[in-house]
């Protein structure tokens, strides 16, 4: 008796190394995927601008990296007691204007560099509905809780998100012209939106997406089924967090070891299987630290993580 529908899913072309570099942009779900590979010793880096839920807001992220435009004065304003720019999210607001320009303006230079290095860039897109500042016109990242008479919501229609999405690929291939972009839709339900919106606002993302793999002109560029293996093999709220909203963490390791499956090399999984046995010893919590059981414990750890720095200097383990 089968109780559960499967995706058919293939290897990927060019899969993830210990070599690679890797770049997360979009929806709170790319910082699950974004956790497990640094968790795993990827050198990956995610949401320099924090989480960006639309099309739009990643394109002019994107935009600002390439073309080297650094944050002013204009670009902050000032709410409830902090510093925010409407291109970034919450988290990187600051009482101090000073300290915002320096984190957007470092998160620039982040994207622009690793951008430059990626074999992968990873763009999971979020919601197709977007809100527009009513003076500027502009749609922003986020509304930092300013009033909804400041801005008007509207859905982005497909062919807003696809010329979105080629713009994305466009600045991607200014400054990396060999680097696989690998699209993902989000399977947060944004019910806040609404049901039927939320539905609305996931077709327009994968109807667009999918015209874009359809275009036989774009070379390197994936998409991985996250949406559809949370609606078609995870299809129980057993899966959700209580607010039966976000995948909860069952959901999060289910959908990644698909990704696994995927898009990991089987050469990098043993070093993974390592790693993890250290990140798991690392997190060991002992009765006793003055023990010599512990302390032998420690030294096992210790010669693990120098054996695996010969081979990976860049991995840099919480001791």
């Amino acid at each position: 008796m089968e109780l559960q529908t499967h995706l058919k899913l293939s290897r990927a072309d060019q899969q993830i190394t210990y070599d690679s570099h890797l770049l997360m942009l979009g929806s709170c779900f790319a910082e699950h995927m974004a956790d497990k590979l640094s968790y795993y010793q990827f050198r990956t880096l995610s949401n320099p601008f924090g989480i960006l839920f639309h099309p739009l807001a990643i394109e002019n992220l994107l935009g600002r990296a390439v073309e080297q435009q650094n944050f002013s004065k204009g670009d902050i304003f000032f709410a409830n007691e902090r510093w925010k720019s409407f291109e970034a999210h919450s988290d990187l607001s600051s009482s101090d204007a000073e300290g915002l320009l320096k984190t957007l303006n470092q998160a620039v230079d982040q994207t622009r560099e690793q951008l430059r290095n990626a074999s992968h860039v990873i763009i999971t897109l979020g919601t197709s509905w977007i809100y527009e500042l009513k003076k500027t016109r502009d749609a922003v990242a986020n509304c930092h809780k300013v009033p909804q008479k400041e801005f008007d919501k509207r859905l982005l229609a497909v062919d807003e998100v696809l010329e979105s999405l080629h713009n994305m690929l466009r600045m991607i291939r200014q400054l990396n012209n060999k680097a696989e972009v690998v699209f993902t839709v989000s399977p947060v339900r944004h019910l806040k939106d609404g049901f039927i919106e939320n539905q609305r606002s996931k077709s327009h993302l994968l109807t667009a997406v999918h015209q874009l793999l359809d275009d036989p002109s774009q070379k390197r560029v994936s998409y991985f089924p996250a949406f559809e293996i949370m609606m078609d093999e995870l299809r129980d709220y057993r899966f959700y967090k209580a607010d039966m909203v976000h995948p909860n963490e069952l959901a999060v390791n289910y959908i990644w070891e698909k990704f696994v499956e995927c898009w990991i090399a089987d050469s990098a999984q043993p070093v993974m299987d390592k790693v993890a046995a250290v990140q798991k010893g690392l997190d060991h919590k002992p009765f006793n630290t003055n023990s010599k059981a512990y302390k032998d414990f420690r030294k096992s750890i210790e010669a693990k993580i120098s054996y695996l720095k010969q081979d990976y200097p860049f991995m840099q383990f919480d001791q």
